[in-house]
């Protein structure tokens, strides 16, 4: 009975110790979260116990209530839009905290892409540029290069056809760099080299960052001479959230070249016998534009899990016309990333799927051109209500029925696909295994019906209708395996990378054409029922063509950051790659580049007597980069189609060498030096960066002329030429009011680019010193108005000087001894170089407004110091254009310098009076949004936005948008066809919400 009662004490005790244990392990705390700047109660609040996954969101009325651990030692605070808080836990059960909406302090720490790896901003030592996802312009573009147009001093992103939804930007970084090679930059989504570019929704990119200095993009080897983009995406988090955007864009064309109505053309060009009246009033280049063209896109988000699996989700539709009747895009993407990290930490697996599919309608670029040459008296439509039969002007076709009728579609198909395995070994030691996958399929399908006015009015009974398929298919493999090792010691830091990479290209192409099918309804469909390429021997030999090649690129890598006291920090880096493009004896490389920086703001002589300074750095880089961007199989030997030989009474197709060998080919070469500070001063209200930097591009491809024999062809493709580029960036950013309420930031991107070619020629292959280049099209022999030529600059124009125009209307130049002579009188020999079609200043300025949950953003971007040769102005700005064809309105404009030319003699005689200053400040962007915190446990935010693209042009340049004349490339500051695309106007009204 005693021991029965003990044991009965006993387990009383044990019950109460236990529930005493189990209440003093768990409290209840509760309490309400309001925002700063208002008292306005937030509904939807993550408080979570920092460290843990145990947490909870406010209701409706900004209320919590969480059962916390006693190890538990403070909150950590998270809302869409506001600073993250952490609060420490002081024992109270009730707590009641506030919130700030976030701001862009320049203290906070910046994770910056440097390739293969991050770094702190801090530590980084060379020239690299980050922009934030939250920072890129809210545009409605089929490329996300679009949004960061004139947010990187040095990087030219130039879009000549803006409202075709599927056109593409052209991208430069530092200038022009080669003669025959790619000269756009490498693009690495999510750390996998060569990623589709187009592949990747704007709304999920976490950040852009552009390796500028050599010594950062040498780590990439014979693809890093034009300069890397790094591209992150969005990843999971363990805070579940969902997320929607959706908007509704509308272009409208604006600052188009304007033509004679028909009243004035009938005035002008009829009563000059320049023209016929046919009786019709018809604005063509009303009927072949859509405008507005309209575009809708929506983009779904989710993100969640736990801090040990997380998972990010997105998929977006967009829909998208053209400016003119046949341009369209419709698209579908998706991307889901999933990362799962084992209990003890050892491996982190990640998936990331990214497919697209597109459908388009291509634009017929030349179209607007047509419309603006054509007569307008001519009408649209015959009495018998058919498209008009048009055979004079400079198309001699009918602009809206070649809109309406001919065919031009695409399928595209891309899939971005990568999987890594991570093993975290020691705590200091991790070793990664990535395999991806990159694809891209296109089919291109084209069709002209037989009903064409110009098929039915010349009776044809051959080449009636045309249908035709291609099929492109590019596919890049990768597997990369690195290593990563960090040690401390005391104030020395040390981060070790090494690597190995392989990757193999493989591009597929066939195609196939056909005539004269039963029924315009197959359009391309049913090839094989065209009779004219099963006619007479040779028909059908251009009728189907295919080829396929590829490459392969191999590379060991490594590099050491190191830093003393995170004030003296030194990076050195070597690539050995080797591809299959190069030449027998040049199969292999070694890409080095080192770098330092002195972070004087830790030296205490500073601190002490700088209080102004919050940080200052001066770092200096040099690198060593390639450029393969060029064809497959160049250094070899290749045979081909040799024509034919007969034997027996029968023709054999005779093969022979149709291409030289050349083992020593090579990658071209580029040496790349850079200086730069990077400063913050005044309480983090001012920071910037100035680079200086050369980059000596060496060993330029080119073809050259080579003895016959001992060589079977006349040209080969080599290694020869020399061009350098220098120049200065700077960017600056003010914090310019800071208040609770309004906030004002100001940023500024400036860049000045000098090129100058330095020879085309070495000890064994010898060119001439100049090459010319930007030649203009009929109608008339207008030639070259461009030269390379050692010791001057791309971009140079090389034409006659103008000495202005004679009373017969007649264009005067000079010649080289300096006498003025009408300009059919000179020769090629007078031509002089006149100008520059290279911008001398690139400069953007970014300004945003902030009052309470209101925000504005205003951003400007010009180019300056540059000339444009006006092409429309050449073809159709004078009154002696070609007859029977429209003109400009300012042909016939008194203030036009251009209408005194109405001799037709001189015409088509290029010459710099056709050259204007291409300086131009641009409207470019603003976008004014509202958000609004919601009270419901459902819905956390609402944002409201509206946003303007290319709002007003300031610029003297008469020939329409400056920004429509590509400044990048060998040809800048010109446009070399008639092919005329207007500039728009966009307007932007959009939704986005967090649940």
């Amino acid at each position: 009975m005693y021991k029965q009662f003990l044991l009965s004490i006993s387990a009383i005790v044990l019950l109460l110790m236990l529930g005493g244990t189990a209440m003093a392990q768990n409290t209840t705390i509760s309490g309400k979260i309001t925002d700063s700047a208002d008292g306005s109660t937030m509904p939807g609040v993550s408080v979570v116990v920092t460290g843990t996954t145990i947490g909870t969101t406010t209701d409706a009325n900004g209320r919590y209530s969480l059962s916390i651990p006693s190890t538990a030692k403070s909150l950590t605070l998270t809302f869409i839009g506001y600073t993250t808080k952490q609060v420490p836990l002081t024992g109270a059960t009730t707590l009641n905290i506030t919130l700030t909406q976030s701001s862009n302090a320049l203290s906070e720490v910046t994770i910056v892409s440097v390739g293969y790896g991050t770094l702190d901003k801090r530590e980084v030592s060379s020239a690299i540029a980050h922009v934030s996802g939250k920072d890129l312009l809210p545009v409605s573009a089929n490329n996300p290069l679009m949004s960061l147009q004139g947010k990187v001093a040095g990087l030219t992103i130039t879009n000549t056809a803006s409202g075709d939804p599927n056109s593409s930007p052209n991208v430069q970084l530092r200038g022009i760099s080669s003669r025959n090679a790619g000269l756009g930059p490498l693009y690495v989504v999510n750390g996998i080299p060569g990623g589709n570019i187009d592949n990747i929704n704007q709304n999920d990119i976490e950040s852009i960052d552009v390796l500028k200095g050599g010594a950062a993009a040498a780590i990439y080897g014979t693809r890093g001479s034009n300069g890397v983009i790094i591209i992150t995406t969005k990843k999971g988090t363990s805070q579940s959230r969902f997320f929607y955007d959706g908007y509704a864009a509308f272009d409208y064309v604006t600052n188009r070249l304007e033509n004679l109505s028909a009243d004035d053309f009938v005035k002008y060009r009829v009563s000059a016998k320049q023209g016929q009246d046919y009786g019709a009033r018809t604005d063509w280049l009303k009927a072949v534009t859509n405008s507005p063209a309209f575009s809708q896109k929506h983009t779904v988000q989710m993100s969640g899990g736990s801090d040990k699996t997380n998972y990010f989700a997105s998929a977006d539709y967009r829909n998208a016309d053209g400016i003119d009747l046949r341009a369209h895009k419709k698209e579908y993407g998706a991307r889901i990333n999933i990362t799962h990290t084992t209990d003890d930490n050892f491996l982190t697996a990640t998936l990331n799927v990214a497919p697209r599919f597109m459908t388009t309608s291509n634009a017929d670029q030349g179209n607007f051109n047509n419309a603006l040459t054509l007569n307008p008296t001519y009408s649209i439509y015959d009495d018998k209500g058919k498209y008009s039969y048009i055979n004079t002007g400079f198309f001699s076709n009918n602009p809206v029925e070649n809109g309406r009728l001919i065919k031009s579609e695409g399928d595209i198909k891309e899939l971005d696909m990568n999987a890594s395995l991570k093993a975290n070994i020691l705590k200091n030691l991790s070793t990664t295994v990535t395999i991806s996958e990159i694809s891209r399929s296109a089919r291109s399908m084209n069709f002209a019906p037989s009903t064409l006015s110009s098929i039915v009015h010349a009776n044809k009974t051959t080449q009636t209708n045309y249908a035709s398929q291609s099929q492109e298919e590019n596919d890049q493999k990768n597997v990369e395996w690195t290593g990563n090792y960090s040690l401390n010691l005391g104030r020395n830091h040390f981060k070790l990378l090494g690597g190995y990479s392989y990757s193999v290209y493989n591009y597929k192409q066939f195609s196939a054409q056909n005539y004269d099918f039963p029924f315009d309804i197959y359009l391309w469909n049913n090839l094989g029922s065209g009779l004219y390429n099963g006619g007479a021997a040779g028909q059908g030999q251009s009728a189907v063509g295919s080829t396929q090649n590829g490459s392969t690129l191999i590379a060991f890598f490594g590099r050491l950051n190191y830093d003393f006291d995170s004030k003296y920090i030194l990076t050195a880096s070597l690539r050995h790659e080797g591809s299959s493009k190069f030449g027998a004896n040049n199969k292999w490389g070694d890409f080095p580049a080192v770098s330092g920086a002195w972070r004087i703001f830790e030296e205490e002589f500073l601190k002490n007597s700088a209080s102004w300074i919050n940080d200052l750095k001066i770092r200096a880089d040099y690198g060593i980069t390639g450029n393969q961007d060029f064809g497959n199989y160049l250094s070899l030997l290749l045979y081909g189609g040799a024509g034919y030989f007969p034997f027996n009474g029968v023709q054999y197709q005779v093969y022979g060498p149709a291409q030289n060998v050349n083992p020593n080919l090579s990658w071209e070469r580029s040496t790349n030096i850079n200086v730069g500070v990077d400063f913050t001063m005044l309480n983090s209200r001012l920071s910037g960066s100035i680079d200086y930097y050369v980059r000596t591009n060496k060993d330029l491809l080119g073809s050259y002329q080579v003895p016959l024999p001992p060589n079977p062809q006349d040209n080969t493709f080599t290694n020869v030429g020399t061009m350098r580029n220098n120049g200065i960036e700077a960017t600056l950013t003010g914090h310019i009011v800071r208040g609770s309420q309004f906030n004002y930031n100001a940023s500024v991107a400036f860049s000045y680019n000098k090129n100058k070619f330095i020879s085309f020629s070495n000890d064994l292959y010898k060119g001439a010193p100049f090459q010319d280049v930007a030649g203009l099209p009929a109608p008339g022999s207008p030639g070259a108005i461009q030269r390379i030529q050692e010791g001057h600059s791309i971009g140079e124009f090389y034409t006659l000087r103008s000495a202005g125009v004679n009373d017969n209307g007649e264009l005067l130049v000079y010649k080289n001894d300096g006498t003025i002579v009408v300009a059919n009188q000179a020769s090629d020999q007078d031509r002089q170089f006149v100008g520059n079609g290279l911008p001398k200043f690139v400069a953007s300025m970014n300004n945003s407004f902030q009052y309470k949950r209101f925000d504005l953003n205003i951003f400007l971007r010009g180019a300056f110091g540059y000339k444009i040769f006006n092409t429309p102005a050449f073809y159709l700005g004078t009154p002696s254009s070609q007859p029977d064809a429209n003109v400009l309105k300012s042909a016939y404009d008194g203030k036009s310098k251009y209408s005194k030319l109405t001799n037709n003699s001189t015409t088509s005689i290029a010459s710099d009076y056709f050259l204007e200053s291409g300086s131009f400040v641009k409207i470019d962007n603003v976008s004014m949004g509202y958000t609004q915190p919601l009270r419901s446990k459902y819905l956390k935010s609402v944002r409201l936005y509206a946003a303007g693209r290319n709002i007003h042009t300031f610029t003297k340049y008469t020939g329409g948008d400056p920004d429509l004349i590509q400044i990048n490339g060998l040809t800048p500051g010109v446009n070399t066809s008639l092919n005329y695309y207007p500039s728009t106007l966009q307007l932007i009204f959009g939704l986005q919400a967090t649940f």
